[in-house]
């Protein structure tokens, strides 16, 4: 009898050699070469077929199943997929591995690159009891990069010669250590980014009569924004802006003829994104026109809510306790505001994304921080349950017999 769990154990030690390897050197974008060139060592010998991407330093790897039930024609594909790029956060951890190249693996995109490897590791040495396909999805970019839309572009979800019928992805955070939580439908925000340009006319900075200051704008601006996003959006469909950039002039004696701002905003829903585009627009030029000047708003889409199958979801609850326990999974009843680029792949083939707990528990609760936080530190012995948990899904989907199962799905068009 396979035992995942136990296989995923034995791989820790090495899973752990690699993950603080990738940590004390993180790469951030779409071109991840020192990276890429770690996954591939640590692939090497195992039966697959490997091909690297043109747009990014991707890796994509197909294992093709021999197992006793695989159909002679029309075997389906299963996609598991982790991220592999960092943030240009300096790190300020006291880790033996910490970086000190000024980037930071501060999201657990380094427990997320390992753990795929050893979930392929698994799934190779198993080859003979895969009734299909498998493709792993080593991706760059998902920090801001859109990542995952070069992959599908460069084919990552035909990368087995069909369409991958089921998309799984785990992402670690700083909860207790082991516990797997998702949800059906919407299970992370949107994200979008606001940039606001005022123009005004520059000046003496003793003498502002004879300017048209676009500082007092902007400023007032910040407010303004905020406080739309309070009275127009309701709580139960939200939005979520911080405002992360401001920039003005670049000597004290001069008023500049621009100010700035940047913003993050996210949503849960499309209606609420066109929403805020327009109040947006509607609040910067009102705003700055009540001081002489025009306002520039810029509103650029970056990824979509990341939206779970309910019928995937429901399959994968019932897994992840068959598998780890039914003490070690959550049904988590609302969704999580940051955003992920996963959800490209979701709006394309029915699959779940799970957050996986990676918590130090030796770690004062004063001291513990989050994710993207300078501060923050994983518990990376989770990596074996990790690929334990991804290999274990990839098999029993693909030992479903059928591209439509678990759901009996007849659409297999785009999942817009």
């Amino acid at each position: 009898m396979i035992d995942l769990v136990a296989e995923g154990k034995a791989l820790l030690p090495a899973l752990q050699e690699l993950r603080r390897d990738l940590h004390a050197h993180p790469e951030v974008g779409l071109d991840l070469p020192r990276t890429q060139a770690a996954v591939l060592t640590a692939l090497e010998g195992l039966p697959l077929e490997i091909t690297t991407g043109v747009e990014t330093t991707s890796v994509v790897a197909v294992l093709r199943g021999t197992g006793p039930g695989r159909p002679e024609d029309g075997a389906q594909a299963v996609l598991l997929r982790g991220d592999m790029d960092a943030l240009s956060v300096e790190e300020r951890t006291d880790e033996p591995f910490r970086s000190e190249n000024g980037n930071m693996h501060a999201c657990g995109h380094d427990l997320h690159t390992a753990g795929l490897v050893g979930a392929a590791q698994l799934l190779c040495a198993y080859r003979d009891e895969l009734d299909g396909d498998v493709v792993f999805m080593f991706q760059p970019g998902e920090e801001g990069f859109d990542g995952a839309a070069a992959m599908i572009r460069e084919g990552v979800l035909d990368a087995a010669g069909v369409r991958v019928s089921a998309a799984y992805g785990v992402h670690v955070v700083v909860a207790e250590r082991g516990l797997v939580a998702t949800k059906p439908g919407t299970l992370q925000a949107g994200s979008n980014v606001l940039t606001v340009t005022v123009h005004g006319a520059g000046g003496h900075g003793s003498q502002p009569q004879n300017a048209n200051d676009p500082v007092p704008a902007i400023a007032e601006m910040v407010g303004a924004l905020q406080t739309m996003v309070t009275r127009k959006f309701s709580v139960f469909d939200p939005v979520v802006m911080s405002i992360t950039r401001l920039a003005a002039g670049d000597m004290l004696n001069v008023i500049p003829e621009t100010a700035s701002l940047g913003a993050t905003v996210r949503s849960l829903s499309e209606e609420s994104v066109d929403r805020f585009r327009a109040e947006a627009t509607r609040v910067a030029e009102g705003v700055a026109a009540a001081h002489g000047c025009t306002a520039e708003v810029l509103f650029e889409d970056e990824y979509p809510v990341t939206v779970n199958d309910a019928d995937e979801t429901a399959w994968v609850a019932d897994e992840v306790s068959g598998l780890l326990g039914a003490e070690r999974f959550e049904l988590l009843t609302d969704p999580i505001m940051p955003s992920e680029d996963f959800s490209r792949v979701l709006r394309e083939v029915p699959g779940t994304f799970m957050m996986l707990g990676a918590r130090r528990d030796d770690v004062p609760d004063e001291q513990q921080a989050d994710n993207h936080s300078p501060h923050v530190v994983f518990d990376d012995s989770v990596l074996g349950d990790q690929a334990a948990l991804l290999a274990h899904l990839a098999m029993r989907r693909l030992a479903s017999g059928s591209a439509d199962a678990p759901g009996e799905r007849a659409d297999h068009g785009p999942r817009h």
